[in-house]
């Protein structure tokens, strides 16, 4: 039984204009249906592909604020998303999630700035501005994590060494786990390894079910793992011949 809080996403072009930039990202042309059928679910591709576009769609379809934060966070720093939230349609399960979080990497200054001001003596802030960069995304990530949550991460790798990336992986596979749901776009190679997960393409036209070693940040990772003396010489000995 799929008893994930949102099964699938439903898409109504006729809510978008007709010259909206939408109607050019070639993963999304004539799309009607995406289903969800894991608690990890991963979107995958090259960047401008419309990954982040679709995750932030949903969130804000969800009730989150578009900059991120939880279903509680109402500010706005700079408006710039699309209108695909208004052109989409949720299916939800018959579960409620009891919380959720919308974390993306290029608002996160935004959104530790807000934290600080919605604390009071009943709540107060936790001061990410006060750590690194890396330790305030990662505390804030784990203070939000929760069993039966709904969440959507948008490149959270963004801040993350490697080690601070597999503490982020053993914390989402833990939550989803305990009944969460989690949307994520990402990058990296090591979110991406976790276990029973989803991953989308976005690349090559349409959005199509890939495995791990499908994924072009694998791929690319591998290649230049095995081969990082060849790959570099041969990147660099063109940048030489074309006198760049």
């Amino acid at each position: 039984m799929n008893d994930l809080f949102i099964r699938a996403v439903l898409f109504d072009w006729d809510k978008v204009d007709e010259d909206s930039y939408l109607r050019n990202i070639e993963a999304l042309k004539g799309i009607e249906r995406l289903e969800f059928h894991k608690p990890i679910t991963f979107f995958v591709g090259e960047n401008g592909s419309g990954k982040s576009t679709l995750l932030e769609a949903v969130a804000i379809a969800c009730g989150f604020n578009p900059e991120g934060g939880t279903k509680n966070y109402a500010f706005s720093t700079h408006d710039t998303h699309s209108e695909l939230c208004d052109a989409i349609r949720i299916t939800r399960g018959y579960r409620k999630e009891k919380w959720g979080y919308f974390l993306r990497a290029e608002s996160f200054y935004n959104v530790a700035t807000q934290e600080e001001e919605y604390a009071d003596a009943r709540h107060p802030s936790a001061k990410y501005h006060e750590r690194s960069h890396g330790e305030s995304f990662l505390a804030l990530a784990q203070n939000y994590l929760r069993a039966n949550g709904m969440y959507f991460f948008d490149e959270p790798e963004a801040a993350l060494s490697p080690q601070r990336q597999l503490t982020l992986l053993m914390e989402i596979y833990r939550c989803a786990k305990e009944g969460a749901q989690f949307l994520i776009a990402t990058h990296s190679p090591v979110l991406l390894g976790i276990p029973d997960a989803d991953i989308y393409c976005f690349d090559h036209g349409s959005i199509h079910l890939c495995a791990y070693e499908e994924t072009e940040s694998y791929q690319v990772t591998e290649m230049f793992i095995n081969n990082r003396e060849a790959l570099l010489g041969r990147l660099l000995e063109d940048l030489k011949e074309t006198g760049r």
